[in-house]
C-alpha cells in the first residue's frame, strides 16, 4: 500500500500563486509523478508531468508558462508551483505516481476573488 498525500492547497485571489506538494508515506520512492485536477462533473484533466531526475518534464497548454513542476530526491517529494492563477484553475488537484498508478486523495484550489 502506498499512500500518496498531496498539499498545498487553499483559497487564492486572481494572479496569486500556490505551491502544491506530493509526498509518499513510506518508503515509496516517487519517480514519474503527474499532476491532475479535476472539477465537478468533468474528466480528471492532466496538468504536468516529472519523468525522470534530470528534469523532463511536460506540461498540458493550460500550465505551460505559469506552473513549475519539480522534485526534491531528497525529501522524496514533487511540487507543483502554480502562479498566475486563473478562476478556471480552480479544482481538486491529484498526483499520480509510478510505476504501480498510485493517486493521492486530493488537494482542493480555488481561485476566486
Amino acid at each position: 500500500q502506498v499512500d500518496l498525500v498531496e498539499s498545498g492547497g487553499g483559497l487564492v485571489q486572481p494572479g496569486g500563486s500556490l505551491r502544491l506538494s506530493c509526498t509518499s508515506q513510506g518508503t515509496f520512492t516517487l519517480k514519474v509523478v503527474r499532476w491532475y485536477r479535476q472539477t465537478p462533473h468533468k474528466e480528471r484533466e492532466w496538468v504536468a508531468s516529472i519523468i525522470d531526475n534530470h528534469g523532463t518534464v511536460l506540461y498540458a497548454d493550460s500550465a505551460k508558462g505559469r506552473f513549475t513542476i519539480s522534485r526534491d530526491v531528497e525529501k522524496n517529494e514533487v511540487y507543483l508551483q502554480m502562479d498566475y492563477l486563473k478562476p478556471e484553475d480552480t479544482a481538486v488537484y491529484f498526483c499520480n505516481a509510478n510505476p504501480g498508478d498510485y493517486w493521492g486523495q486530493g488537494t482542493q484550489v480555488t481561485v476566486s476573488s
